[in-house]
């Protein structure tokens, strides 16, 4: 159960969108909470990205897939969810599967043994392989359907359903009155199609142009809010 309180506190920060007709939560955590549906999603979690970089010889600090894991236990704890939707680029790349890096992925489905999981497929998945048969992680091609979502990686429109989306992670541009700028990431919405930031650190950001139709809602000091 969630420590008492902490429903209250996701739902100050969180703001709150309808999108096909369903409630969501956009959540400072860089997740989309579906309460209707009992279901988290997550974009571009790229586990194991900074030791596939060290496997290069580059000297990048340690401890990444640790702190993701243990952002996705706290979003467990607080939401209670039956599902997660993982919308592409669960693994960064086939070196970044270290012992080290599968194990404590072993250890943290463990932890959620009961909850059902789904990866559609990224195009980092592509080269890093699905994750392994032990994580018991269902793994789709896109779009996958799931209520009135249609369930991607890429942004791309669909027929009849609402696109949920990662793969840009994107940012948004605010300017400040003494000419200072600051990049937040953010969650992207336009007509038919959402975009959600990055859950993994050490992934970078894209920034994406403001145009006509077009939503950003940004995160920062641990909350969500519609961006100018």
């Amino acid at each position: 159960m969630s420590a008492p309180g902490a429903e209250a506190g996701a739902a100050a920060a969180h703001a709150t969108v309808q999108w096909a007709g369903e409630i969501l939560h956009l959540l400072p955590a860089h997740a989309i909470w579906w309460p209707a549906g009992r279901t988290l999603f997550v974009a571009d979690l790229h586990l194991g990205k900074a030791a596939s970089y060290r496997a290069q010889g580059q000297p990048v600090p340690g401890g990444t897939t640790a702190d993701n894991l243990a952002r996705l236990d706290a979003l467990i704890a607080i939401h209670q969810p039956t599902r997660v939707v993982f919308l592409g680029d669960f693994l960064h790349a086939a070196s970044g599967r270290t012992p080290a890096v599968l194990a404590a992925l072993h250890h943290w489905r463990e932890r959620h043994a009961a909850l059902d999981m789904t990866l559609v497929r990224g195009n980092h998945d592509d080269r890093a392989g699905n994750p392994p048969p032990e994580a018991r992680i269902n793994v789709v091609d896109e779009p996958w359907l799931l209520g009135p979502f249609a369930c991607c990686h890429h942004p791309q429109t669909h027929p009849t359903h609402f696109v949920l989306a990662g793969h840009l992670h994107p940012v948004c541009r605010l300017n400040g009155p003494a000419r200072d700028r600051l990049r937040l990431p953010c969650f992207v919405s336009e007509l038919g199609l959402a975009i959600l930031p990055a859950f993994g650190a050490f992934t970078g950001g894209h920034a994406l142009q403001p145009r006509p139709g077009r939503r950003f809602h940004a995160i920062g000091g641990e909350r969500v809010w519609a961006a100018p």
